[in-house]
C-alpha cells in the first residue's frame, strides 16, 4: 500500500475525533493572528453612513459596484476568528492566510506598526474600497513575503510606495489603483512610484499575473523602465496603468506578450505608440488606450484578435481608414473609436453581441449600417459628428429593446424619418441627443417614454408652439429629467417649466414670449439656466437670486424690465450673469457682492441707473465686468479693497456718464492684464459635464478695432478695456503702460488731455488703440512703431503736433488715423513738414492752459477791440474770467452730453 494513503487512514480516526468535539473546545484559530485582528479592529472606526459606494469610471461600460458591510461587527474576543467575517485561516495550522476587508466601512489610518503587518501567513490580503486618508503604504508591507494577492484599491492611501514591496516575490496580483478619485482632479493624493521600486518590483515579482495601478503617479517611470515589463512575458495576463501620468512611446511589444488578455493605458494624455502590425497577443479580450497619444493606422491585423470583446480607442491621435476586418470580430460588445481621425465607410458588423458602440467624431461616410438594427442587447449607441447619409427610418431604433442612450446628433448629411403610422416605443431609453438633424416638430415618440433624464434637440428647426403633451410630460411624467437642451430652434409661446430637480435647462435662440414665469421659484435645483436671444418680457423673478447650485444665469437679449433681482444670497454659485440687453433699470443690488465665484457679469445695454459699484471690487475671481451702454455716471474711484479686480481681463464701462480721472487706482491692480504669460489656449466659462459637452460658452461683445464683436468662447489670453464715449478728463495715466497682454484700448469720445505717455510703447500685445475725440496733444511718441500686433489706430479729433512716425505697423494706417489734427504731417498726410507754408497757423479754437487764446478773442469780436485788448491783458494778468469760464466751460460739457446722448440715440 501506497505509504501517504497508509496515513491518511492512520490519522482518519484522529479527524473524526476532533470533528466529534463541541466548538467551544476546540479552535483552528493561532492565538497570536486572533490578537492581532482584534488589536487591528480596535485601532479603527466603523462609517456606517455609507451603505455603498457607486464609482463610475470615465469609460462609460467599466463599472465598480461596492454593497457595504461592517464584517468587522462579528470579530469578537473568545470567538474562533476563522468564522469571523472576511477572515481566511489554514485548516492544518489555523493561522489566518486570508483577510477580505473590502467595502467594510472601515476608516481611521494605518500605522507602521500595524499589527495586521505581523500576519506573517497572509497569502491573500483585501482592504478595497475603505477610508484609510492620510495613510501610507508603509515599508511593513515587505513583511508579509507569502502575499499571492494584495489589493488596496480605492482605500485613500497615498504617498510614495515603498521598495520593500519588492519583497513580495510570490504575488500573482496586485491592485492599487484608485482611477475613480484621481482622475481630472490634479490634487487628489495619489500613490507614487519611482524607478528604483519599479525596477525591483518587476524584477523581483517574476509571476505577477495581475497588474492594476490605476491613479498611481508613474510620472517619473521613463521608457526603459516601462519596457521591463516584457520581462513578465510568461505571466502578465491583464495590466492597467491609467490616469498615470505616463510619458514618452511605449513599445508595441507589449501587446504581443504571448499570454495578455487585458490591457489599459488611458487616459494617459502624453503616453505615444502605435499598434503592432503583426505578431498580436492573441488571448487578448480588452484593449483600452483612450485619451493616449497613441497614432498611425489601425492595422488590418487587429482582425485576428478572435477573442476581442472590448475595444477602446477614444480619443486618440488615430488616423486613416478603419480597417474593413474590424466588423468580422464576432465577440466585440464594446467598441469605442470616437474623437479628433479616422476615415472610410462603417461596415456591416459580424458580432451581434454588441453592448456599446461609439464612432462618434470621425468622417466616416456611406449608409447607416443596418446591421445595427440587430443588437438585441445594444444599450449605448452614439454617432454623431460623421459624415453618415442616405435615408433612416427612425422607427426602426424599436427594434433595439435595451436601448438606454442614443445620440445622433450633427449627422447633416442623414435624412431621418420620424414620422411613421407604426407605434414604437423604445421603452428603456433615458438619454436621447438629436441636436443638428433637420427636426422640424417635436419627435411624437418622446411621449410614451417614462424615464427620460436627458433631451437635446437644440439647433433644429422645430417651429411653432411647443406642444401641450410636452408640457405634461415635465409636469407629471419626467419628474428626474436633468438636462432639457431645446436652444436655437424656432418655437413660440409660452415658456416651458421644467420639473424641480432639474440642473441644466436651455431654451436659448427661439421666438419665446409672454412673461417671465413665476413658476420658475421652484426649480431651485437648476445649475444652468439659459434664456437668452427670446422674447420674453417682464420682471425677473427674486427668487433666482436664492438658487443654491446656480452656476450660470443667461437671460440676455430679451425684453425683460424692472430692477435686477436684489437678493442674491450668500455662499451663491453663480460663475456667470448674464442680463445684457434688456430694459432693465434701477441701482445694482448690492448683494451681487455676495456671489464670490463670479467671473463674468454682462450688464451691459440696459437703463441702470446708478454710480459705479466699487463693492463689486472684492470679487476676486471676476474676469469680466461689462457695464456699457446704461445710465452709470460719477468718479470711479476705489474704496479700499487690498487687490481689487485682481483677475480682471475685460473691463468695459463704455457709453455711460463717468467723469472725473481715469480710473488709475484699479488700472494699477489690473494683475491678470499685466501677466504678458497668460495662457493662449484656456478660456472661461466653458462649461462642460456628464456625456455632453459645451453645455454653455460664455460669450461677450466687445468693441474690436471699431467693430461690435461677439466672443463666443472668452479666451485666456484675451484682455480689452474700454472707457469710451463717457465724460473722462486729466492725463493718460502712465501705469497703462504696465497692461503687457492687453489687446484692445479704446479711450475715445472723452475729455482727456496731456500727452501719450511713452509707456505706452511696451503694450507690444495690443491690436487696437482709438484714442479719438479726446484733447490730446504733443507729439505721437516714436515707441508706438514696437507695438508689432496694432492693426487699428484712432488718433483722429486731437491736437497733436508734429511728425507721425514712420516703420513698422504705423506704415500700413491710413489718413482716418489721423484726422482732425490740423499740426501733424507726414506720411500718410499729404502734408510735408519740410516746408513753412505747410504749417497752418497756431489754431485760436483749441483750448490753452495759459487762459489766453480763444475765449479772449471771441469776446473781442463780440464787444470791440479795445474792450477786448482789455479783457485780454486782464486776462493775462490775472487769469480766466472765473465768470466767463464757467459760461464757456458749461457750454463745452453740455455739448459733450449731447454728442454723448447722439451716440447712444444711434
Amino acid at each position: 500500500m501506497n505509504i501517504n494513503n497508509s496515513l491518511c487512514w492512520l490519522l482518519l480516526p484522529y479527524f473524526i475525533f476532533l470533528l466529534s468535539l463541541p466548538s467551544s473546545s476546540f479552535s483552528f484559530c493561532n492565538h497570536h493572528d486572533s490578537s492581532a485582528l482584534l488589536l487591528f479592529k480596535n485601532s479603527l472606526a466603523l462609517n456606517t453612513s455609507h451603505h455603498y459606494y457607486w464609482f463610475v469610471d470615465h469609460f462609460p461600460w467599466l463599472h465598480v459596484y461596492c454593497s457595504f458591510s461592517s464584517k468587522t461587527e462579528s470579530w469578537k474576543n473568545g470567538t474562533d476568528c476563522c468564522e469571523w467575517d472576511g477572515v481566511t485561516c489554514d485548516i492544518i495550522s489555523g493561522h489566518v492566510i486570508g483577510l477580505d476587508l473590502s467595502c467594510s466601512n472601515l476608516q481611521g489610518q494605518l500605522h507602521p506598526n500595524s499589527t495586521i503587518f505581523s500576519l506573517r501567513h497572509l497569502q491573500q490580503l483585501n482592504l478595497a474600497y475603505n477610508d484609510f486618508s492620510g495613510s501610507s503604504l508603509y515599508s511593513t508591507i515587505g513583511d508579509l513575503v507569502n502575499l499571492m494577492h494584495l489589493n488596496l484599491s480605492y482605500s485613500q492611501i497615498s504617498g510614495d510606495i515603498p521598495s520593500t514591496i519588492s519583497h513580495l516575490s510570490k504575488l500573482l496580483s496586485l491592485d492599487l489603483g484608485c482611477l475613480y478619485m484621481t482622475f481630472g482632479d490634479p490634487n487628489y493624493p495619489r500613490m507614487r512610484v519611482d524607478r528604483y521600486t519599479w525596477k525591483k518590483l518587476i524584477q523581483n515579482a517574476t509571476n505577477l499575473r495581475e497588474l492594476y495601478l490605476d491613479g498611481v503617479d508613474m510620472s517619473s517611470i521613463r521608457e526603459s523602465s516601462l519596457s521591463l515589463l516584457t520581462n513578465l512575458s510568461s505571466s502578465l495576463i491583464s495590466l492597467t496603468l491609467r490616469d498615470t501620468k505616463l510619458q514618452g512611446n511605449l513599445s508595441s511589444d507589449i501587446l504581443c506578450l504571448p499570454n495578455l488578455q487585458k490591457l489599459s493605458f488611458g487616459p494617459n494624455n502624453n503616453l505615444g505608440g502605435e499598434l503592432p502590425k503583426s505578431n498580436w497577443s492573441t488571448p487578448l479580450r480588452q484593449l483600452g488606450l483612450s485619451y493616449t497619444a497613441f497614432s498611425g493606422n489601425i492595422p488590418d491585423s487587429i482582425g485576428h484578435l478572435k477573442s476581442l470583446n472590448i475595444l477602446a480607442l477614444e480619443n486618440c491621435n488615430f488616423d486613416g481608414l478603419v480597417p474593413s476586418s474590424l466588423f468580422n470580430l464576432t465577440q466585440l460588445s464594446i467598441l469605442d473609436l470616437s474623437d479628433n481621425h479616422l476615415t472610410g465607410s462603417i461596415g456591416e458588423f459580424s458580432s451581434y453581441s454588441l453592448e456599446y458602440l461609439s464612432l462618434s467624431n470621425n468622417k466616416l461616410q456611406g449608409n447607416f449600417p443596418n446591421s445595427i438594427f440587430q443588437f438585441q442587447n445594444l444599450t449605448f449607441l452614439s454617432l454623431s459628428s460623421t459624415d453618415l447619409n442616405g435615408h433612416l427610418d427612425f422607427h426602426q431604433f424599436s427594434k433595439l429593446k435595451n436601448l438606454y442612450c442614443l445620440n445622433l446628433s450633427y449627422n447633416s448629411l442623414l435624412s431621418i424619418n420620424f414620422d411613421s403610422t407604426a407605434d414604437y416605443i423604445l421603452p428603456n431609453l433615458q438619454f436621447l441627443y438629436l441636436s443638428s438633424c433637420n427636426i422640424n416638430s417635436f419627435p411624437k415618440f418622446l411621449a410614451p417614454l417614462q424615464n427620460l433624464l436627458q433631451l437635446d434637440l437644440s439647433h433644429n428647426i422645430i417651429r411653432g408652439s411647443i406642444p401641450q403633451w410636452f408640457h405634461e410630460k415635465l409636469l407629471h411624467s419626467w419628474k428626474n429629467i436633468a438636462f432639457i437642451d431645446l436652444s436655437f430652434n424656432k418655437l413660440q409661446g409660452d415658456l416651458p417649466i421644467p420639473p424641480n430637480g432639474i440642473e441644466y435647462f436651455l431654451v436659448s435662440n427661439n421666438e419665446l414670449t409672454g412673461n417671465f414665469p413665476s413658476a420658475m421659484c421652484n426649480v431651485s435645483s437648476l445649475n444652468i439656466l439659459n434664456l437668452a436671444h427670446n422674447n420674453l418680457a417682464g420682471p425677473i423673478p427674486q427668487c433666482l437670486g436664492t438658487f443654491p447650485s446656480l452656476w450660470t444665469l443667461d437671460l440676455q437679449k430679451n425684453n425683460l424690465s424692472g430692477n435686477i433681482p436684489g437678493n442674491f444670497s450668500k455662499g451663491n454659485a453663480l460663475e456667470t450673469i448674464k442680463l445684457n440687453g434688456n430694459q432693465l433699470d434701477g441701482p445694482l443690488p448690492r448683494s451681487l457682492a455676495h456671489c464670490t465665484n463670479l467671473e463674468v457679469l454682462d450688464l451691459a445695454d440696459n437703463n441702470i441707473e446708478d454710480t459705479f459699484p466699487h463693492w463689486l471690487e472684492s470679487l476676486q475671481e471676476l474676469q469680466v465686468l461689462s457695464l456699457r451702454s446704461n445710465k452709470f455716471h460719477g468718479v470711479i474711484t476705489c474704496y479700499g479693497a487690498k487687490h481689487p479686480f485682481l483677475r480682471l481681463r475685460i473691463f468695459d464701462v463704455s457709453n455711460n456718464n463717468f467723469s472725473g480721472p481715469l480710473p488709475k487706482s484699479y488700472i494699477k491692480n489690473f494683475q491678470e492684464m499685466m501677466n504678458v504669460n497668460v495662457s493662449q489656449t484656456g478660456s472661461i466659462g466653458l462649461k462642460n459635464t456628464g456625456t455632453t459637452s459645451n453645455l454653455y460658452n460664455d460669450s461677450v461683445v466687445v468693441v474690436m478695432k471699431g467693430h461690435y464683436m461677439e466672443l463666443v468662447r472668452i479666451f485666456f489670453a484675451f484682455t480689452t478695456i474700454d472707457l469710451s464715449n463717457n465724460m473722462f478728463e486729466g492725463e493718460l495715466p502712465k501705469v497703462i503702460g504696465e497692461l503687457h497682454s492687453l489687446k484692445g484700448l479704446n479711450l475715445s469720445h472723452n475729455a482727456i488731455t496731456g500727452t501719450i505717455p511713452r509707456s505706452f510703447g511696451n503694450l507690444r500685445n495690443l491690436e487696437w488703440l482709438d484714442l479719438s475725440w479726446n484733447q490730446l496733444k504733443g507729439e505721437i511718441p516714436v515707441a508706438l512703431i514696437n507695438l508689432n500686433f496694432l492693426a487699428v489706430l484712432n488718433l483722429s479729433q486731437n491736437q497733436f503736433e508734429g511728425i507721425i512716425p514712420t516703420g513698422g505697423q504705423f506704415n500700413t494706417f491710413g489718413n482716418d488715423s489721423y484726422a482732425g489734427n490740423p499740426m501733424l504731417c507726414g506720411f500718410p498726410l499729404s502734408k510735408s513738414c519740410n516746408k513753412d507754408e505747410d504749417w497752418p497757423p497756431h489754431s485760436t479754437f483749441h483750448h490753452e492752459e495759459s487762459g489766453f487764446g480763444w475765449k479772449s478773442v471771441a469776446v473781442g469780436f463780440a464787444c470791440g477791440l479795445v474792450f477786448g485788448m482789455l479783457l485780454g491783458y486782464n486776462v493775462f494778468m490775472t487769469g480766466k474770467p472765473p465768470l466767463l469760464a464757467r459760461l464757456v466751460e458749461g457750454v463745452h460739457i453740455s455739448g459733450l452730453k449731447r454728442t454723448n446722448n447722439r451716440i447712444h440715440a444711434n
